[in-house]
């Protein structure tokens, strides 16, 4: 047995899952399936979100797939590397936002709610307090979100979906704003985070491989 916990031929251990818990195993199919349909936004991006998404959540076994399924649509690198890109941005600017948790900390007259819209003002701090760094964070986020092979809309899609994974509301407000003025719409937005929350329940899915495999070898 391969000592690797990442192999393609991993993959193949999912067929025991019929047998294993076939009531549940159905409703997953059916739900991925589902919300990777052609609806208000076509297939091919969906599998784009899906690849950008699977790399935010860092699932390996999720990329291999998604990637796989975005090339049998026709994807090119490019877009799918600009949409990494997107998730990259997101998670930079997670980090970021957050600073103002660690502003509050340190500030005895700071509200008691942690996430008060107002928390954004102190990002004001740190571009003062780390300057260059702040300046070389904004030159990426812009780049990244910058129309290229991606519709300028499309990646304000695939920051949402990215800032759901990432649980930082502060991002969801402003790229949902942002996506809005892009023209994206509620049922736009409402199945890209769909095929965000499939693409989460695919990693702990796919992961049972590492599970049946631990469980298979010898004591």
């Amino acid at each position: 047995m391969s000592n690797s916990l990442y192999q393609q031929e991993n993959l193949t251990k999912l067929n025991q899952l019929k047998h294993l818990a076939p009531e549940q195993l159905h409703a997953y199919s059916e739900f991925n399936s589902t919300v990777l349909q052609e609806g208000a936004l076509s297939r091919k991006e969906k599998v784009i979100i899906a690849v950008a998404i699977a790399h935010a959540k860092e699932d390996t076994y999720s990329i291999y797939i998604h990637t796989r399924t975005a090339k049998a649509e026709e994807v090119s690198l490019e877009e799918l590397v600009e949409a990494v890109f997107v998730a990259s941005a997101l998670e930079a600017g997670g980090a970021v936002a957050h600073s103002s948790h660690m502003q509050n900390a340190s500030d005895p007259n700071a509200p008691d709610a942690f996430y008060d819209k107002s928390n954004v003002k102190k990002l004001n701090n740190l571009k003062e307090w780390a300057p260059d760094g702040y300046k070389a964070y904004s030159d990426f986020s812009a780049a990244a979100m910058k129309e290229g092979k991606l519709s300028a809309k499309l990646k304000e899609i695939i920051a949402v979906g990215a800032a759901h994974v990432t649980e930082c509301p502060y991002c969801i407000d402003a790229h949902t704003k942002k996506a809005e003025k892009t023209g994206a719409t509620k049922e736009e937005l409402s199945e890209a985070i769909l095929v965000t929350s499939a693409v989460l329940a695919g990693g702990p899915y796919a992961h049972m491989v590492n599970l049946i495999q631990s469980y298979e070898e010898e004591k």
